[in-house]
């Protein structure tokens, strides 16, 4: 916990490499567990595969960066130039004044086309990360960008399985315990509404932010500005 931005991501990014993953799948059921599931609109396209330059292209590349979350609530350190795929991610969680280093790691890349339970077919692009040691939580966030090919309706899909980790300080814990399922949910939906502020901004011709450097090398943090 600190009340300032970290003084060092590089440092901190160094660290978070060596923790292991907190999170077991055969281990989500029960009290205290999270199943969520939110979908947001972003826009619609011509049925049919993704058009080039669309919302769903435009959306693709807005998820890659981590440019999608609420700088009120979430930051991100990473390296820019590290594959998708386990690709560590220094969280800087933020509640008023107070500041939050987390660790996450990138495990999967979603690149799909699949059949809905209501006869069509989507297309899906996105990524999933799992917590690390020393994160708040345990779980699994899954971020999509959705395109329903005979539609044409481009959404936003977050799916998540959270559990709150074991917190030794007692502050925090308790703090937690009053506000982190509402900030939780309150990132899930501004990060719908961001986003789709974004896409449509971009398809309207703006420039598409692109995460900011900090510091030497390839460390950047999301979102920009």
């Amino acid at each position: 916990m600190r009340l300032s931005p970290h003084p060092d991501p590089a440092r901190g990014l160094r660290e978070i490499a060596a923790y292991d993953i907190n999170y077991d799948p055969a281990e989500t059921d029960g009290r205290g567990w999270h199943h969520d599931r939110e979908r947001h609109l972003l826009g619609d396209e011509e049925p049919g595969e993704p058009v080039p330059g669309g919302p769903f292209e435009i959306a693709c590349r807005l998820v890659h960066d981590y440019e999608f979350a609420d700088p009120r609530i979430m930051h991100a350190y990473f390296h820019a130039d590290a594959p998708l795929v386990g690709r560590d991610m220094l969280l800087e969680g933020r509640f008023v004044v107070l500041r939050f280093p987390m660790g996450v790691r990138v495990d999967v890349e979603v690149d799909e086309v699949r059949d809905r339970a209501d006869g069509t077919r989507e297309r899906s692009w996105g990524w999933s990360y799992r917590t690390l040691e020393h994160h708040l939580e345990r779980g699994r966030l899954i971020y999509e960008v959705v395109k329903n090919l005979d539609t044409g309706r481009v959404e936003f899909v977050i799916t998540g399985v959270s559990s709150r980790a074991r917190i030794r300080n007692p502050v925090i814990a308790l703090g937690f315990g009053v506000f982190g399922r509402w900030t939780q949910t309150r990132f899930y939906s501004k990060a719908g509404r961001r986003l789709a502020r974004l896409v449509a901004e971009v398809y309207a011709g703006a420039e598409r932010p692109v995460p900011d450097r900090v510091g030497p090398g390839d460390v950047v943090v999301a979102p920009s500005g």
